[in-house]
C-alpha cells in the first residue's frame, strides 16, 4: 500500500497514562505512514473540575499560545493539541440547538487540524476516528479526507454521557463513514444495519511487554502472602466490575489472597471490599510494573459486570494474562467466545469460585505455553493489517 497521511481523531489523549487502543493504532500506522494524532478539545466543565492537574495545565498553556500544539513524538507521527476551548453543550436538550453549536465546535475542532496538516504538509488525508461521535461528527464534510474510517472499541451510547446525543447522533456517523471497523463481534453487530461496510478487524496486545520468559522479582505487596493470590490488574470501576463478584471470591476462600492492582473509582474506594481481610488494594502502578504483578499471580481475573456498556467490550487484559501463560477466569460474554478454548468462562458468583478452583488444580507448562501462543497471535500489527484489508 503507497504511503498515507492518516489523521487520527483521538478520544483519548496522547500523553494518558492508561492503556489505549487508538494510540498503539497510530504507533502501527506510523510505521509505514505518516500519522498525526489530534488530542480531543477541552471544554469548559472540564477545565473546572480539573485545572489543577499537570495534562490540564500544559492543555491550557497550549490554547493561551505558551506551549506548541503541535509537537513530534516519535518518527512519522505528530501530536495535536487543540488551540481553543469547545462550549459544553451535551446537556441541551433540543437536538437542533445542540447540533447547531456542535457544527460551530466541529469548525473550531477542524480548523485547528486544519492548520496541522498544511504546516506537515499533509495531502488527501485519511482520518481515523475513534469513537469520536459528537466533537468529530462533522469532520468528514469539513476537512473532505479521502477516506473517513470510524472505530468503535465500545458501546459507548449506553454510558449517560453519550447516551443523551451519541445514541441519536452515532448510527448517523456511522451511516456516513466510508469503512467502520470495530474490535468485537458484538460491535460489528451493532454497526452493520447502519453501515454494511463495518468489519470486525481484532484487538491487538503488547505482548512483548508479557513474557513469560523475563523473570521478575516478586513484588513487597506479596512477599508475606501466603497460599494462592487471585489477582487483578486495571482500573477498579463500578461501571465495568462487580464489587459484589469479586467480594464473593475473597469471602469463599480465606486462604485466597485477592489482589487489585490499580486505581479505585469512589465506588470501589467506599466499598466493604475494603474491609474484607484477604483483599489486598496496591493502588495504581506504572504500566511497566504491571507484567510484575501478573507473574506473580496464581490466577489472573476479569471480574466484569455484564451491562449495556461491557457486553461488547473487549478486555485486552485478558491478552496480557494469557501473554504471561496464566490461567484465566473471566466473566461470560459474546465477546470472550474467542477465548473459550484457553480461558475459563464462568456465570455468577458460583461459577466463579469453581472455576477458580479448577484453575488452581490444572495448570501445567503445557497449558501455559499454548495460552501464551495464542495471545501472540493478537498483535497490533495484525489488528491494523485487518483495518487495512476493510478499509484501505
Amino acid at each position: 500500500m503507497n504511503r498515507q497521511d492518516i489523521v487520527v481523531i483521538a478520544a483519548q489523549p496522547w500523553d494518558i497514562g492508561i492503556g489505549s487502543n487508538c494510540k498503539n493504532i497510530a504507533l502501527e500506522f506510523a510505521k509505514h505512514h505518516r500519522v498525526l494524532y489530534v488530542n480531543a478539545p477541552i471544554d469548559r466543565s472540564l477545565i473546572m473540575r480539573r485545572a489543577k492537574e499537570d495534562w490540564m495545565v500544559r492543555r491550557m498553556e497550549v490554547i493561551n499560545g505558551d506551549r506548541p500544539g503541535l509537537v513530534q513524538v516519535e518518527d512519522s507521527i505528530w501530536n495535536l493539541t487543540p488551540d481553543f476551548v469547545a462550549q459544553s453543550i451535551n446537556w441541551i436538550p433540543v437536538s437542533f440547538i445542540h447540533d447547531a453549536l456542535n457544527k460551530r465546535t466541529n469548525q473550531q475542532f477542524a480548523s485547528s487540524i486544519k492548520k496541522a496538516i498544511d504546516q506537515l504538509g499533509f495531502r488527501d488525508v485519511v482520518i481515523f476516528n475513534d469513537s469520536m461521535m459528537l466533537r468529530g461528527f462533522y469532520l468528514k464534510e469539513l476537512l473532505q479526507p479521502k477516506r473517513h474510517i470510524y472505530y468503535i472499541r465500545d458501546y459507548l451510547v449506553t454510558q449517560p454521557y453519550f447516551k443523551k446525543q451519541g445514541k441519536r447522533l452515532e448510527p448517523k456517523l456511522i451511516a456516513k463513514s466510508t469503512t467502520v471497523v470495530a474490535n468485537s463481534l458484538f460491535l460489528t453487530d451493532y454497526a452493520k444495519p447502519f453501515n454494511d461496510k463495518s468489519f470486525y478487524v481484532g484487538q491487538g496486545c503488547e505482548t512483548d511487554l508479557f513474557s513469560p520468559d523475563e523473570i521478575h522479582p516478586k513484588p513487597n505487596e506479596m512477599l508475606n502472602v501466603k497460599g494462592p493470590i487471585i489477582g487483578y490488574v486495571g482500573y477498579l470501576t463500578s461501571m465495568r466490575l462487580s464489587i459484589s463478584l469479586i467480594a464473593a471470591i475473597a469471602k469463599e476462600n480465606k486462604d485466597w489472597t485477592v489482589m487489585l492492582v490499580g486505581p479505585e473509582d469512589d465506588d470501589f474506594r467506599n466499598s466493604e471490599l475494603h474491609q474484607i481481610e484477604n483483599i489486598i488494594f496496591t493502588g495504581p502502578k506504572d504500566p511497566s510494573e504491571l507484567p510484575t504483578y501478573v507473574q506473580h499471580f496464581d490466577v489472573c481475573i476479569n471480574p466484569q459486570a455484564v451491562n449495556d456498556l461491557t457486553i461488547g467490550n473487549y478486555p485486552r487484559k485478558v491478552d496480557e494474562y494469557l501473554a504471561m501463560g496464566k490461567p484465566v477466569v473471566a466473566t461470560y460474554t459474546k465477546t470472550m467466545e474467542i477465548f473459550k478454548d484457553h480461558c475459563y468462562l464462568a456465570n455468577g458468583e458460583h461459577e466463579y469460585v469453581d472455576l477458580i478452583r479448577k484453575a488452581l488444580s490444572e495448570n501445567d507448562d503445557a497449558k501455559s505455553k499454548e495460552r501464551t501462543r495464542f495471545a501472540k497471535t493478537h498483535t497490533w500489527e495484525k489488528s491494523v493489517e485487518e483495518i487495512y484489508k476493510a478499509a484501505f
